[in-house]
């Protein structure tokens, strides 16, 4: 559907904690005070269940989940239920079952916005969350614990109410009233808050809250900056070790900016120059080495036939002669032809001279 892949700038990343919160405690009847009280999983199922009645099987639901692989089960009944009703979103598992608030937070604004999508954000009215919630390991207590609280609270408020009006309203009796009566009554019905601290009313404490929400929520915001740059940098780092450009003069700059000690605002300047040094060095070894893989086929195989043509033996140069310089040199005989001639290619080869007799 359109609400499964909605981005991180839709409207619903915006909706408020209190606006959440609201909304769970009137769909489901309980008594969230803090989004991460949901993290076991269990009330996000149940919020299927209430969008989707029938499709959820509650049985599976462990309302009760402390341990981290209990809460894995809930988030596994709720995968399929995704699965089943072919929603294409990915469930950070690990990151829901920690508890941190932030991501808890931004999970539980997109199931709002989905469940608005589908049926307004209000269950059927034949839907009672209760009744459902009963099918659940530990949806009884539960439910228990949800009514207990909110008994507290309306009893708490009823007298609130009634203490501000007994205070506030004035003795309409025609009796003379008794001073010291009437000071024990203020006693009773004021509390005056400790020397130097202001009065601890509940509008004060729910702001306190809301301020250590905020908090929290901007201390995670923050880790995770932090988390994803730390990654980063160490990427880089082990970049930076490879073998084959460990002694690069980029990557040795880059190193000296990773290492330095102090947040100095030379140390870009000095990988810059280190940089700069070293694209400069004269590069003499490999212009030699180049020079020398320069000599030509055409160039060897000249030099090879100029060794051919003369040898030398112990400072004496020899030729060899043509057969009819052997014929004529020794007397036009043919036998001491070819007697000079094995001689001459004995010492071309190295051999020692033959002496023809």
């Amino acid at each position: 559907m359109a609400a499964a892949n909605i981005g991180m700038m839709d409207g619903a990343y915006f909706v408020g904690r209190n606006e959440i919160l609201g909304w769970i405690n009137t769909t489901l009847q309980l008594s969230l005070t803090k989004i991460e009280e949901a993290s076991s999983g269990a009330i996000y199922v149940q919020l299927m269940d209430a969008t989707h009645p029938g499709v959820v099987p509650m049985h599976k639901v462990n309302y009760d989940a402390k341990n981290e692989y209990e809460m894995i089960q809930n988030y596994k009944v709720l995968q399929d239920v995704f699965n089943k009703l072919k929603i294409s979103k990915h469930i950070d598992v690990m990151k829901l079952t920690k508890g941190r608030p932030l991501d808890n937070l931004e999970f539980v604004q997109w199931l709002k916005r989905y469940c608005d999508s589908v049926n307004g954000g209000a269950p059927a009215p034949s839907y009672n969350p209760v009744e459902r919630r009963e099918a659940c390991r530990g949806g009884k207590e539960a439910s228990k614990r949800a009514s207990h609280v909110n008994s507290v609270a309306v009893s708490k408020a009823s007298n609130n109410a009634k203490l501000s009006n007994s205070t506030v309203s004035a003795p309409r009796s025609s009796e003379t009233p008794n001073p010291l009566k009437t000071k024990q009554l203020m006693s009773a019905a004021v509390v005056v808050p400790p020397t130097g601290s202001a009065p601890q009313t509940p509008a004060r404490l729910y702001a306190l809250q809301e301020q250590i929400t905020e908090l929290k929520l901007s201390v995670d915001s923050l880790e995770k900056e932090r988390d994803f740059y730390f990654s980063k940098l160490r990427d880089i780092e082990i970049l930076c070790q490879t073998p084959a450009i460990e002694n690069a003069p980029a990557v040795l700059a880059i190193q000296k900016i990773l290492y330095a000690a102090e947040d100095s605002a030379t140390i870009l300047a000095e990988a810059q120059a280190l940089a700069i040094e070293a694209e400069s060095v004269p590069r003499t070894a490999l212009d030699a080495n180049e020079a020398a893989l320069e000599t030509t086929p055409e160039a060897v195989s000249s030099i090879r036939r100029e060794s051919l043509k003369r040898k030398s033996i112990g400072g004496l140069e020899v030729e060899n002669p043509s057969p009819r310089q052997r014929r004529n040199s020794c007397g036009g005989s043919a036998a001491a032809a070819a007697a000079v001639g094995i001689a001459s290619e004995e010492i071309v080869l190295g051999s020692s001279p033959l002496s023809v007799q």
